[in-house]
């Protein structure tokens, strides 16, 4: 029985949900025990056989046997600190122990909210907890992710990623609707996550009642007591037998060594999974097409070798032994999970008994002098590479392969993930706080303080974007820019886009470049027949509109189709990712939810005409202004206005495929890295840049060819040029009827 579990002395024999320490006050409606059936207490329903056999399942977990001591300290604290390894069910336990705490005090303080930092887990252990609750998903238990809304207001424990929990600070500031907030994945450092647990010290001074739990791993402790003060600390461990070999030398060539450890643990016949954490996606990709390709020609007396690839970032479900039993046959013996950094999370199965760690991540660093990121490959944590060495399976002895040596381990290894708030653009997360200032939470105390000159550039932007007044507050733009979940140029993009009469188009291109790449992952050897496929989506004005195209096309086909799986055929025959479609589509409903909430006005859409084209392209400058390049050479080398950057354009892009390069274009993207690629660019004008950037921008710019061509733009026009890109985009129009997709 759960009390037995709960090592409380001298407890009565029926089953309660608190211990008598804990539910005292709850008199006899504690009891959930009745005659013939017991009843769950969250939906006033008899429990399934199901709930009983997911019970002796969380029994076994290593966080069961601290439920009595969370439980009393949670009563007698406002703060509580878990740590404990992974996979020791604290991300699925902890949040319906909190549950049961609200529900013994009638809700009256409100339910429970627990976020996690990436949208995968938060729908995935939404949909666990669940079942283990034996409620359903949607109204007991619930998930909010960006996009995604699977709760009712009668929600009791709702998962959601931590910026959402943000957002929703905007308009609750100190979390009413909660008695308990949990913080899980605390050691990502996400910007989200740090926000949240700086001004959380001023909620739970304004709200004593308000319970919060932070779940830490053993390294981030001590930080933690340091910034909340003496808190208490619910400590979990999970020991077991794990043989690790270090291999010096082998980062050099990681890819090569990573498939024939793969290959020689597959000759052995030792059973188990293999999980390979590599540097980056691209890494993913190529040790994919490799393991599948040489995996191919094992004798079949070894059974299949089935390669699992999960991205991270990509919404994907996690790799888990669920539904292993169907999925293996008796010829398939071994899968081969490739991830990367942050792919830890994403690995719940105890079928993994060997892991092979590079050491290695790509991460992308911000430079606030050049405005753009940089990807650098840099070595894990010791606190990640520990949580590597976790996730091997309970029931015999793992072995973990390390890339690299003790030495490197020790030396250059950082003991904790550095705070992403470091390393990142800081624009959005200052437009929030301007925000939240609004609603009297106008400090937040940071456990790692940003960069100043970050901070500086940051305000700069928003400066540059009109979302300040004079006295360094929000505007009423500002204001507007913060309802929307996006980037704040993208959020002034759609705000111009009112003025210009084509909110229609910009919302489309809004949720595009805000969904992941909807161009498919291409195998190899169809890199031709794709482009083919791709053409007849190209716009000759640019990506933005090529985007719009294709949106349109699989609406398109949306609505003349008889169900989702003719729709998904159509996007795999045209090599576009159906998943990725879908989710614009999502996101475009919830921004023209967004436009018609806050009554902004929309004009009817006029994609295809000149006039409508002109129009987008002020839009987007007016949000993207400070995201101009110049083609210096006429050979393709595109110069950064703001810096002495040089790029080209992406190879998918409208251009690189029609061989056309525009002296001027606005780009949405761009990192430096081996390829200094601009992505989702389209053409625009030194006219057009000097009638919808902010003159002091202008003046702030470095001395350059480019500024003095802006410059000369800038002068007294005669009479006809100041309609000068307009007539450019009409003289084009025979062209642009040529070329443009034939939905227009």
């Amino acid at each position: 029985m759960e009390q037995e579990a709960l090592g409380c002395p001298d407890s009565p024999s029926e089953k309660r949900y608190f211990p008598e320490s804990l539910d005292s006050s709850y008199g006899e409606e504690g009891v959930v025990a009745c005659d013939d059936l017991e009843l769950n207490p969250f939906d006033g329903l008899p429990y399934s056989s199901r709930y009983y056999k997911l019970l002796k399942e969380r029994e076994a977990l290593p966080i069961w046997k601290e439920k009595y001591s969370f439980m009393e300290n949670l009563l007698q604290n406002q703060i509580v600190i878990v740590s404990g390894d992974a996979k020791c069910g604290k991300s699925s336990q902890v949040p319906q122990w909190c549950a049961e705490y609200c529900l013994s005090i009638h809700y009256q303080h409100g339910g429970v909210v627990c976020t996690q930092a990436h949208k995968q887990t938060a729908v995935q252990l939404a949909l666990r907890v669940a079942d283990e609750m034996d409620v359903n998903i949607g109204h007991e238990v619930g998930y909010v992710i960006p996009f995604e809304n699977c709760c009712t207001s009668e929600t009791i424990l709702r998962y959601c990623t931590d910026d959402m929990l943000q957002r929703e600070m905007m308009s609750n500031p100190f979390l009413g609707s909660y008695g308990a907030v949990i913080l899980d994945d605390v050691h990502e450092r996400t910007i989200a996550t740090d926000v949240l647990l700086g001004l959380l010290k001023d909620v739970l001074l304004a709200r004593p009642e308000l319970k919060l739990v932070i779940h830490a791993c053993p390294l981030l402790v001590s930080r933690l007591r340091a910034h909340y003060g003496s808190v208490p600390v619910v400590e979990v461990r999970k020991q077991r037998p794990v043989q690790v070999v270090h291999l010096s030398g082998a980062q050099e060539e990681a890819l090569e060594t990573v498939l024939r450890l793969v290959f020689e643990i597959h000759r052995s016949g030792e059973k188990g999974d293999i999980a390979v954490f590599l540097a980056c996606d691209q890494d993913i990709e190529k040790a994919y097409e490799m393991v599948c390709q040489e995996g191919s020609n094992f004798s079949p007396d070894l059974g299949e070798l089935e390669v699992v690839p999960l991205y991270p970032k990509e919404k994907c479900a996690p790799f888990k032994p669920d539904d292993e039993t169907e999925r293996r046959g008796p010829g398939c013996q071994r899968r081969v999970v490739l991830t990367a950094s942050s792919g830890e999370r994403l690995i719940w199965s105890d079928t993994v008994q060997f892991v092979i760690d590079v050491g290695l991540e790509r991460r992308k660093v911000y430079s606030p002098r050049i405005r753009a990121s940089s990807l650098l490959t840099q070595p894990i944590s010791r606190s990640q590479a520990e949580t590597r060495k976790q996730i091997l399976g309970s029931s015999s002895s793992g072995k973990l392969f390390c890339l690299y040596s003790e030495e490197f381990a020790s030396k250059d290894m950082q003991p904790l993930k550095p705070a992403e708030m470091q390393e990142a653009n800081l624009t959005s997360m200052v437009l929030f706080l301007k925000r939240i200032d609004i609603a009297g939470l106008g400090r937040c105390d940071f456990m790692n303080r940003p960069a100043p000159e970050s901070l500086m550039q940051a305000l700069e932007d928003l400066d540059y974007l009109a979302a300040l007044d004079n006295d360094g507050n929000l505007s009423e733009f500002g204001i507007i820019m913060s309802e929307f979940p996006l980037d704040p140029q993208l959020s002034k993009s759609i705000l111009a886009s009112c003025e210009f009469d084509c909110v229609d188009e910009m919302l489309t291109i809004a949720a595009m470049v805000t969904a992941p790449n909807c161009f498919s992952h291409l195998p190899r050897g169809a890199e031709e027949t794709a482009l083919t496929c791709w053409k007849m989506f190209l716009h000759p004005e640019g990506d933005h509109f090529t985007l719009i195209n294709i949106y349109k096309a699989y609406q398109d086909t949306t609505l003349n189709s008889t169900s989702e799986h003719c729709v998904e055929r159509w996007c795999h025959d045209y090599f576009l990712n159906w998943a990725a479609l879908r989710t614009a589509d999502v996101i475009r409903a919830e921004l023209l939810e967004i436009v018609r909430r806050i009554e902004l006005p929309y004009a009817e859409p006029a994609f295809g005409s000149r006039e409508n084209t002109l129009n987008i392209k002020k839009a987007l400058l007016s949000g993207y202004f400070m995201q101009i390049a110049r083609d210096v050479d006429g050979s393709g080398n595109y110069l950064m206005l703001t810096h002495r950057q040089v790029a080209q354009l992406h190879p998918l892009s409208t251009y690189s495929i029609t061989k056309r390069r525009p002296e001027w274009v606005l780009f949405h993207k761009f990192s430096v890295s081996d390829n200094n690629y601009i992505r989702i660019s389209s053409e625009t004008s030194p006219e057009l840049f000097m009638q919808l950037a902010p003159q002091y921008y202008f003046s702030n710019l470095p001395p350059s060819e480019s500024k003095d061509i802006l410059q000369q733009a800038a002068q007294p026009p005669s009479p006809a040029s100041p309609l000068k890109e307009e007539q450019r985009v009409c003289e084009r129009g025979s062209e642009a009827t040529e070329h443009r997709c034939a939905l227009q």
